[in-house]
C-alpha cells in the first residue's frame, strides 16, 4: 500500500529578480515498509527535496511550493499547524545530515530526546528515552541521557539525532546524508543499524546520499536527481548492474571504479547547471557525450517496459 505519494511537486523562489526552481516536476511514490534510495551529485536538489516533504523549506522571498504531497492519503500542502504537528514526528521523521547543528548544546540528550517523546503522550518518558537509544544501538543507553552533544564522538551524536527522530515511532524515516561526517568503520555500523531498525519496526525509508555504495547497502529502490528533477527511477539492483540513463552511468562506473581501487577515476566533464543558467532543454546534454540535436527539447520522465522510468530521448540499450 502506498505511503507517500508525491505528485509533480516543485519549489521556486525569488533570485536577484529571476524566479529560479531547485527542484520541479518531482514525481515517486513509497510504499508501506519500503526502502528508497535518492542520489546525485551535490546540487541536485535531494535535500531540499527532503525539507519539502516535511513542510521544512526555510523562508525565501517569493517561495512557492506546488504540485501535491499526499501521506496516508491525507494532503500535506493542505495541512494545519495542529495536523502538521502530528504528521512531523509521528508521521515522517527527519534525520538530518549535521548532528553537531541540529543537535542543542546546552540540553542533555535525554532532554532532547524526551521533548519528541512527550508530543507522543507516553506516561513514561524516561523510560521511552532509554527506549529509543537503546532501539538505535547506543552505548550505555542509561547514562547516556546525561551526556551532552560535545561529550558524544560523531557515531554517538548521529546515533542520538536518529533516537529525536524514532522517538514518536515514525512510518517514515527520512535520512538526509546520515553518514557524512563519519569514518567507514563507524559508517557501516550507523548503516546497519538503520537497516536493523527499518526492519524490526516495519518503517519506509527515504535514504538521500551522493554515495552510491551506501544507497547500495539500504535500499531496494533508487531515484536519480540531476539539476532539480528525477532522471531516473527503478529497482536498485537493475539502476546499479544496468543504468540506463547517461548520468547514472557515470555515477555507477565512478563507484565501481573506486571499489575496484583505480589509480584513475572516470569523471563526467563539466559541472551541474546553476540555479539561473539551467538548460531550457535537456538539463545533462551540456555534459553528455551521446547528446544530439533533439536533446535540445526538454525530454519527459516517461515508464520503460522493463518497469523503471527515464528521462532520456535516447538512453542506454536494455543489457
Amino acid at each position: 500500500m502506498t505511503l507517500l505519494d508525491v505528485r509533480d511537486l516543485g519549489v521556486s523562489f525569488l533570485y536577484r529578480g529571476t524566479r529560479v526552481a531547485p527542484i520541479e516536476g518531482i514525481s515517486f511514490s513509497v510504499a508501506e515498509g519500503e526502502s528508497v534510495g535518492i542520489v546525485g551529485e551535490s546540487g541536485s536538489g535531494k535535500s531540499t527535496l527532503a525539507l519539502a516533504l516535511l513542510r521544512l523549506i526555510p523562508p525565501a522571498r517569493g517561495l512557492q511550493v506546488n504540485g501535491q504531497i499526499a501521506f496516508g492519503g491525507r494532503d500535506v500542502l493542505a495541512m494545519g499547524a495542529k495536523e502538521l504537528s502530528e504528521y512531523r514526528g509521528a508521521g515522517v521523521a527527519l534525520i538530518p545530515q549535521d548532528p553537531m547543528t541540529s543537535l542543542n548544546p546546552t540540553l542533555t540528550i535525554g532532554r532532547q530526546i524526551g521533548e519528541a517523546a512527550a508530543l507522543s503522550g507516553a506516561d513514561h518518558v524516561s523510560a521511552q528515552v532509554v527506549e529509543a537509544l537503546r532501539a538505535v544501538q547506543m552505548p550505555e543507553p542509561e547514562a547516556r541521557t546525561a551526556s551532552y552533544p560535545h561529550q558524544l564522538s560523531g557515531g554517538m551524536r548521529q546515533r542520538a539525532v536518529g533516537a529525536v527522530a524514532i522517538a514518536r515511532a515514525p512510518k517514515l524515516l527520512i535520512a538526509d546524508e546520515p553518514t557524512t561526517a563519519l569514518d567507514v568503520t563507524v559508517q557501516k555500523k550507523f548503516l546497519d543499524m538503520l537497516v536493523a531498525l527499518r526492519r524490526e519496526r516495519g518503517m519506509a525509508m527515504l535514504l538521500v546520499s551522493h554515495d552510491l555504495g551506501v544507497v547500495a547497502r539500504v535500499c531496494e529502490r533508487i531515484i536519480v536527481m540531476y539539476a532539480g528533477q528525477v532522471v531516473e527511477d527503478g529497482p536498485a539492483r537493475d539502476i546499479l548492474e544496468r543504468p540506463r540513463h547517461w548520468y547514472t552511468a557515470a555515477l555507477v562506473a565512478s563507484a565501481r571504479s573506486v571499489a575496484a581501487g583505480a589509480k584513475r577515476l572516470p569523471v563526467i566533464a563539466g559541472s551541474p547547471p546553476q540555479l539561473n543558467a539551467r538548460p531550457s532543454g535537456c538539463r545533462f546534454a551540456p555534459r553528455c557525450a551521446n547528446a544530439k540535436p533533439e536533446c535540445a527539447e526538454p525530454p519527459a520522465l516517461t515508464a520503460q517496459a522493463d518497469g523503471r522510468r527515464l528521462r532520456c530521448h535516447f538512453p542506454r540499450a536494455e543489457v
